[in-house]
């Protein structure tokens, strides 16, 4: 604790990794809090919960496993001029996977509209099945944090730190957001666009083809900026605005 006191470096790399590590983990927020739609209203917290409490254990379990997550970077295979390495092939697994849930998900939506404020509980699907999704995308989303973590701090408690500084912001904020998500089914599309937008990002890294995270974010904070203010102006408008045009 002393340490931590006298060392402005390691505050300034805890405070500015936990920030990062926040934003990372708005991806793991959207995903759960529409999975977690699926399931019996009794069990969505507990679900929900549960789910962010995984991505936390398996970001530590990464992060003491520093030799293996190095490791993922030896290459496998090599396809033309394209070297493949283990996070490669992990990062497009899970960006392939983001897409295709992504896409059933909207298509869902569009097909089968919800009325506002009653979100459709889909028969068959159970707690274990949504479990499962989310872990494996926990998963995917826990290597990119991780390595994130590697690449801006050295010292394992400030990582270690961060990234429960972080997860316990997303256990606070995470059913206030996933109910803003549910009570607005143009937000719900809105965030599984940008789930789209994530596979499709973790897909070219996966590919080896390096996309700024700053413009993805930019773009998404933006999208989100002008839905928001659709939202404001829904409400605020006493008469449907179809009826005010000539």
């Amino acid at each position: 604790m002393e340490s931590l006191i006298l060392n402005p470096e390691a505050l300034l790399a805890l405070a500015t990794l936990s920030a990062m590590e926040i934003v990372l983990g708005i991806d793991n927020i959207v995903f759960i809090s529409i999975l977690v739609a699926k399931v019996d209203e009794g069990q969505r917290e507990r679900i929900r919960k549960l789910g962010l409490i995984l991505a936390l254990g398996i970001r530590l379990c990464l992060l003491f496993s520093i030799s293996w997550i190095m490791g993922l970077t030896t290459p496998l295979l090599t396809v033309g001029s394209l070297i493949l390495t283990g996070r490669h092939l992990i990062l497009f697994g899970g960006g392939v996977f983001l897409i295709a849930k992504a896409t059933l998900e909207i298509h869902d939506k569009l097909e089968s509209p919800e009325t506002p404020h009653t979100p459709s509980v889909q028969k068959g699907t159970n707690a274990m099945k949504v479990l499962i999704q989310i872990l494996l995308l926990d998963i995917v989303f826990s290597l990119d944090s991780v390595i994130t973590a590697v690449g801006m701090a050295s010292q394992l408690w400030v990582m270690a730190t961060a990234m429960i500084i972080a997860m316990g912001v997303m256990l606070v904020s995470a059913r206030a957001i996933g109910d803003f998500i549910l009570r607005h089914p143009t937000l719900k599309i809105l965030a599984l666009s940008f789930l789209l937008l994530i596979g499709v990002m973790l897909t070219a890294e996966g590919m080896d083809v390096h996309v700024s995270k700053g413009y993805i974010y930019f773009a998404m904070a933006f999208s989100l900026l002008v839905e928001l203010l659709n939202l404001r102006l829904r409400k605020s408008s006493p008469i449907p605005l179809r009826s005010q045009i000539p």
